[in-house]
């Protein structure tokens, strides 16, 4: 058996351990610490967002952002259909109604006519949402400008989940640079990791000030602990942080190595039509966290067992929010597209260290089964 090919693993760039050796002898071994405060630094300056607070998930930070909003029982809150579970989890949660937006063929990201449809209905129910939660898919932006103005008509926060799109860019604006505030991950799978942890990122200083607050459980500056409302536990570590600012300098290299690992899927796959990789926007340029495919004709599922069989890791393209059963019955707008994908979509192995050899057998392993 070949060693095993992971979808997406971390890649060290070898600086990491000499970061975690120097935050393990200034003994800031918990929470905070100057590490964590040189990673928010040298973060938010990557994204061209002045205020940042590292945290302990990209959940955190959504979660963090939704205490900020007030939102409860009977509030809605609107967002992108195809993406992972924890963009709109912890606002349910807390008892909102979720509605869910359907993507667009030329980006595979909320489709902002869709969203303008849906917030059209909202104002004359008299129901407009808390929050819009538009997701950045794959390494790729969501059209930034057009649904940033919908919003803004209509007053609505707009949060940006840029969780799997660190380094990306928006007509030149990096990712996550819209809206009221972003959010980011940092999980073992992601495009930097520290392991696991996250980042909420704004332009707005004191909604920054307050969510770090509440994630060191929301202590009043008094030498005894004081508390006027109840918080969270959800700082990043001090060793976490190390790991993040030596991944962040690997940032450029990693999104060159992912740009160049779906370049050679491409051209190795060049004379299979029935494969069609996911669409890039003309209006940014993506890091192709995961190299993603229709392929039309044929269960990707049985293709995934196919690579199993291979000792390959390889997954379908996120199910849509409205076909999770924890959500059975939640209105969409749309839906039919991110259901084909759904149905028709591969993620392939898109580590920063995969080798060509690697690439190129899995290649021969799909064109195998498509014969």
């Amino acid at each position: 058996m070949s060693e095993r090919v992971f979808l997406s693993p971390p890649w060290m760039g070898g600086n990491e351990r000499e970061m975690v050796e120097a935050a393990f002898a200034s003994n800031y071994i918990a929470p905070c610490g100057p590490m964590v405060d040189a990673f928010e630094e040298a973060f938010a300056q990557s994204v061209a967002l002045p205020h940042a607070c590292a945290l302990s998930s990209c959940s955190a930070a959504l979660d963090l952002l939704f205490h900020e909003l007030n939102i409860q029982k009977g509030d809605r809150v609107f967002c992108s259909d195809l993406t992972f579970v924890a963009s709109v989890a912890s606002a349910v949660r807390r008892g909102a109604e979720p509605v869910f937006i359907d993507c667009d063929k030329t980006s595979w990201t909320m489709d902002p006519d869709l969203l303008g449809e849906a917030l059209a209905d909202a104002r004359r129910d008299n129901r407009l949402p808390k929050a819009v939660i538009a997701v950045d898919l794959y390494g790729q932006c969501c059209d930034y400008g057009r649904i940033e103005n919908l919003c803004a008509e209509h007053g609505v926060p707009l949060i940006i989940d840029a969780a799997e799109a660190v380094g990306a860019t928006y007509k030149g604006r990096p990712a996550g640079n819209a809206g009221l505030a972003a959010v980011y991950s940092f999980n073992g799978n992601k495009i930097i990791t520290t392991s696991g942890g996250g980042m909420l990122a704004s332009r707005d200083a004191s909604l920054v000030a307050r969510a770090t607050k509440r994630a060191q459980q929301s202590r009043e500056p008094k030498v005894w602990y004081e508390h006027e409302e109840l918080g969270y536990n959800y700082r990043m570590s001090n060793i976490l942080a190390a790991i993040g600012i030596a991944q962040l300098r690997m940032l450029p290299e990693i999104v060159r190595r992912k740009r160049q690992i779906f370049a050679r899927y491409g051209e190795r796959l060049r004379d299979h039509p029935e494969i069609r990789f996911m669409p890039e926007a003309s209006y940014g340029e993506p890091t192709r966290w995961l190299t993603v495919a229709q392929i039309e004709a044929h269960d990707p599922n049985l293709l995934i067992q196919t690579l199993e069989g291979a000792n390959i890791e390889s997954r379908p393209i996120w199910k849509p929010m409205h076909l999770q059963p924890v959500f059975r019955g939640a209105r969409v707008y749309g839906g039919a597209i991110g259901e084909r994908l759904f149905k028709t979509g591969l993620c392939l192995p898109s580590g920063a260290g995969l080798s060509t050899f690697d690439i190129d057998r899995i290649c021969a392993i799909l064109k195998d089964c498509l014969r």
